[in-house]
């Protein structure tokens, strides 16, 4: 029997990779979004993969989703918390509203989200939680004291819920990547991205699916050995 797997953030970017490399895996997988309905009835169109709509900061809505999935596809045995947002800024012009917003997102929607699959998962002996971290949670960047706490409050998230769920056959691991050619990355003045690049070893952006390919590995039953794992992804730019 196939596994059930939801996304979050999954109908774009290294999310919509992710739900691609989860489904080539055997996986039946459920894209969580935000809310473009028509880029994620798109990416349904164009994958055959269906989605749900909810946000990741609200735990109500998370819980109602879930109970909608494991009603429709059956109980969840994948989470990959890949939902996130940035709101950029200093720390003197950081708005209260822009921390929040950013934490909530980030670092509590994978609690919202391992909170109501975990159980489930544990009871049944099998489970996979894969978390979205980043270079910025393990390295640092100016201007992002909010995405940077909560990216690395997800690594300090796994390796504390990977020893819940270890001897239940439940891992929980991390992927921080780099930078990685997405629309975000896209975003960034041509003269900054240059400079970025510059600094990374390999010489080039990443690639969604090189991000997906270890989330592929993570979520299958090779990786049975591997957990509290942070997997880094950042063509060598940043090594400890």
């Amino acid at each position: 029997m196939a596994r059930i797997a939801i996304v979050t953030g999954g109908t774009r970017g290294i999310g919509e990779a992710i739900s691609l490399a989860l489904q080539a895996e055997g996986a039946t997988v459920i894209a969580n979004y935000a809310g473009n309905e028509a880029k994620a009835r798109d990416f349904s169109e164009r994958t055959g993969i269906a989605t749900s709509r909810f946000d990741v900061s609200d735990p109500d809505a998370v819980q109602a989703a879930v109970d909608q999935i494991v009603e429709s596809h059956g109980e969840v045995d994948i989470v990959v918390n890949n939902a996130g947002i940035t709101r950029d800024g200093t720390l003197l012009k950081m708005s209260y509203e822009d921390w929040k917003a950013v934490i909530d997102t980030n670092l509590g929607g994978c609690f919202n989200l391992a909170k109501a699959t975990f159980s489930g998962m544990r009871n049944r002996g099998w489970g996979r939680i894969v978390n979205i971290g980043s270079i910025n949670g393990q390295a640092g960047q100016y201007g992002q004291v909010n995405y940077a706490a909560a990216k690395s409050g997800i690594h300090g998230f796994t390796k504390a819920l990977a020893q819940e769920g270890a001897k239940f056959g439940v891992t929980v691991n991390a992927i921080a990547p780099g930078y990685i050619d997405t629309d975000m990355v896209a975003a960034v003045p041509a003269d900054v991205l240059g400079k970025i690049v510059a600094k990374i070893p390999v010489g080039r952006l990443g690639q969604a699916e090189e991000i997906a390919r270890g989330v592929a590995f993570l979520c299958s039953e090779r990786a049975g050995f591997v957990t509290g794992s942070t997997l880094s992804i950042n063509g060598g730019q940043h090594m400890y």
